[in-house]
């Protein structure tokens, strides 16, 4: 059978794949360290479970509207309100089955062939592959660690054309939990609004930001007359423990929700309407399990930095935000473990999940050779024990 060219086009997601693996190995009776989790470790806070089981008993378990129930959305518009300081209104709001799908939507509703849309390295595994989905071509810019992962405009500069017609910005980041400085943001925005380019702005851990206070792209904009067009892109699933329920939400100008809800209301209909009950609760109810997470993420992020600093020779920066930790093994590149050459990061991740049991996410998919993903969604005794496994491995790399 011949299938359409978009199937050839698009890559799988390899960290679905690793966490895969993980499960089998665990299924077969092994015990697995897994670091590769893109999720919270806890359970969904028990006032959101219980507006989910209301619901169920009201008889919420109908089709809602495609854009989302009109009580979300202004949900939506009084936490945006509380915690961003934006206005804005249940017309500018669409909800949709994860945060995934907005940005995927946004991809497919904004890019056609001929544009270039800009990313930076490295990036989440997703962002390359929507915009290849809407038949655009992505552009890569590198970044380093030793600049806390932003970019220079003057790349910026360099790579733009008459084609370039967006850019993604992904602030906490996966994979490195870097959080870009205000400064740095607002110089993308600006060029962006001179370019008259769309900003797609990934906000999927915009609260789990642990030093100092984190200030989303479009307040950043308004606070400094910035006109730039930014389709913002949130999630219930990390600050909430929500990963299962599926539910994340966009706003930004009606003309651009109107064209996501349009293709969206074809595609899935809408957004399950027992998540979307239980995602108001969380929007508006008590915040007190939220703080909780962030205070023992962080404490955990401490935790896992120093242990992977102690490695040798590899060096972690300290992430902002997220809960990642993204080390540099490069070291260990090109060296031998029982005799078979490390190539890649895809090779030592392997070697990490054979020989010790430890699942992590290869650097190299997200645009950064020789770089591991380390989730520290995970307690810290488990944390020492995977760690110490993987000492054990680079031990033995000559």
């Amino acid at each position: 059978m011949k299938f359409a060219d978009r199937v050839d086009k698009v890559k799988p997601s390899f960290t679905l794949e690793m966490t895969s693996r993980a499960a089998e190995l665990k299924h077969q009776g092994h015990n697995v360290v897994n670091f590769s989790a893109g999720q919270p470790d806890f359970n969904t806070p028990e006032n959101i479970i219980n507006a989910a089981k209301d619901a169920m008993d009201a008889g919420l378990t109908k089709y809602t509207p495609g854009s989302g129930m009109i009580e979300l959305r202004s949900a939506v518009c009084e936490k945006v309100k509380r915690e961003n300081e934006l206005v804005i209104s249940p017309d500018q709001v669409l909800v949709s089955n994860g945060e995934k799908q907005s940005l995927y939507l946004a991809c497919q509703s904004l890019f056609q062939k001929g544009d270039e849309v800009i990313i930076f390295k490295p990036y989440w595994v997703s962002f390359p592959e929507f915009v290849t989905l809407s038949d655009a071509t992505p552009v890569l810019i590198d970044t380093s660690s030793e600049n806390n992962f932003e970019p220079e405009i003057s790349q910026i500069e360099e790579v733009k054309n008459n084609n370039t017609k967006g850019i993604i910005i992904n602030s906490p980041s996966n994979p490195t939990g870097a959080v870009w400085s205000q400064d740095k943001i607002i110089e993308i925005l600006k060029i962006a609004e001179k370019n008259d380019w769309i900003v797609i702005s990934d906000e999927c851990y915009e609260r789990l930001v642990f030093d100092g206070q984190n200030v989303i792209s479009q307040k950043l904009a308004d606070n400094n007359d910035i006109k730039a067009n930014i389709l913002t892109c949130m999630s219930m699933s990390k600050t909430y423990a929500m990963t299962g329920w599926r539910i994340g939400y966009a706003f930004g100008k009606v003309e651009i929700i109107k064209a996501m809800s349009k293709i969206q209301g074809q595609a899935t209909s809408c957004a399950n309407s027992i998540g979307q009950a239980a995602s108001i609760e969380a929007l508006i109810g008590s915040q007190e399990e939220v703080e909780n997470m962030i205070n023992i993420f962080k404490k955990r992020r401490d935790h896992m930095v120093k242990a992977l600093n102690d490695l040798p020779e590899v060096s972690c920066s300290v992430p902002g935000g997220a809960f990642y930790a993204f080390p540099d093994f490069g070291y260990y590149m090109k060296k031998s473990f029982r005799g078979k050459t490390i190539l890649n990061s895809f090779d030592l991740c392997d070697i990490f999940l054979n020989e010790g049991h430890v699942a992590t996410i290869p650097g190299d998919g997200f645009g950064a050779p020789g770089y591991v993903r380390f989730s520290y969604a995970i307690d810290e005794k488990t944390i020492d024990d995977g760690i110490g496994r993987v000492k054990k491995i680079i031990n033995d790399i000559k």
